[in-house]
């Protein structure tokens, strides 16, 4: 599978972007979160899920990796397909769909387009137990992640509180998704506390 995507942003639009990688040209479609985060760029990563129908083989981009994880946890639940999760992707920030999720705040899921009350209450019903062990997937999945998951250990290891390792850690590596070097994101992730 094609995990990240990173290059030259060709054409961007709201719903989906052109990015060129070596003279290849990926067409992503994208949710307005991720529109946002790429909107000022010429050039950037975006992590990739690739969604296969027996029609269609769509790709799908994200700006970092706890809206993918989101993306791939709402597509798992029955009644919810990969054009309703990207709905619900543009719709409200992934921070604001697992909060609602494990709130079991049925009202704010049917605010959005393509979501009714029963859809609203299987999201809660199969997601909130997997959502609330993992209060944030984007942590979990980063600091999970070399060299995110050294540099946290590293953070923690100076006696930084691993909460706030892990939240510098985050910002950093979503600012820029390019760094790969431990030291360079150890550096940048001091700056940030």
């Amino acid at each position: 599978m094609i995990a990240f995507i990173r290059g030259s942003f060709i054409q961007k639009q709201p719903a989906r972007v052109v990015v060129d990688v070596n003279g290849i040209g990926y067409d992503l479609q994208i949710s307005l979160n991720t529109y946002s985060y790429i909107a000022n760029k010429d050039q950037g990563q975006l992590f990739t899920y690739l969604h296969i129908t027996e029609n269609a083989q769509t790709l799908y981009g994200f700006a970092d990796l706890e809206e993918k994880e989101l993306f791939l946890n709402l597509i798992s639940v029955s009644g919810v397909g990969a054009a309703t999760a990207r709905m619900m992707l543009s719709g409200m920030k992934p921070e604001e769909i697992a909060r609602a999720i494990v709130q079991g705040n049925t009202k704010q899921l049917e605010s959005i387009k393509g979501i009714g009350k029963k859809s609203a209450e299987r999201l809660i019903v199969e997601l909130k137990d997997k959502l609330s062990k993992n209060a944030s997937t984007a942590l979990t999945t980063i600091t999970n992640a070399l060299p995110g998951y050294d540099a946290v250990n590293a953070l923690v290891s100076l006696g930084i509180a691993k909460p706030m390792a892990e939240q510098a850690v985050k910002k950093v590596l979503s600012s820029t998704p390019e760094i790969n070097n431990i030291e360079e994101l150890i550096k940048n992730a001091l700056k940030n506390l």
